[in-house]
């Protein structure tokens, strides 16, 4: 059953209760007219039709509370990550630069290995940043969005549509569908 019905029931027992009070009232006085007890019960019908519509109001505005309630500990649950997302973004940023600073065709056997630790700790990174619902902002080719994108220079490009995102200079990052930090991206222009 549900909380409502149960309110619905309770006020109604309340109703007949407080009209059956009265009645008896009327009876142990014995000598009063009926047009008296008749406006009496009216005045009680009244005045529980209030209480109840005061009862239903309480009950709109708690499950109001409830629901607010249960809305902010899910956004406090998804973006208590936020801040802490924010510092780690320059260490995967490192990381990712190291790689790309050690790969090239002729690269020393010591250097080689230091680069597979780096690419597997920067693999370990980005998974575990991944499991918690941040997602890369990756723009290459697609339409300038000031939303998502931060636009550090605008190129000359004929071969592109002007506005169109040419290159990523740092990735941007998402937390839940959240932008934690904008793509820094080069822009083409009409040449």
């Amino acid at each position: 059953m549900s909380e409502q019905t149960v309110n619905q029931e309770n006020a109604a027992a309340a109703e007949e209760a407080v009209i059956d009070t009265a009645m008896a009232n009327e009876n142990a006085q014995g000598g009063e007219s009926a047009a008296l007890s008749v406006k009496e019960a009216e005045a009680l019908r009244e005045e529980v039709a209030n209480v109840r519509e005061q009862l239903l109001r309480a009950h709109a505005e708690m499950q109001n509370v409830r629901r607010r309630a249960e809305n902010d500990v899910d956004k406090a649950r998804k973006f208590a990550l936020e801040r802490f997302v924010r510092e780690l973004l320059p260490v995967v940023d490192s990381l990712e630069k190291a790689t790309e600073a050690m790969s090239g065709k002729e690269v020393p056997e010591s250097v080689a290995v230091f680069r597979e630790g780096v690419e597997m700790t920067l693999s370990m990174a980005q998974s575990v940043i991944g499991k918690f619902d941040v997602e890369v902002v990756d723009p290459v080719g697609q339409p300038f969005s000031p939303e998502f994108h931060e636009a550090m220079s605008m190129v000359p490009n004929p071969d592109l549509a002007p506005n169109t995102v040419m290159a990523v200079l740092q990735k941007g990052y998402t937390l839940n569908g959240r932008l934690i930090r904008p793509a820094m991206v080069m822009v083409s222009k009409a040449p």
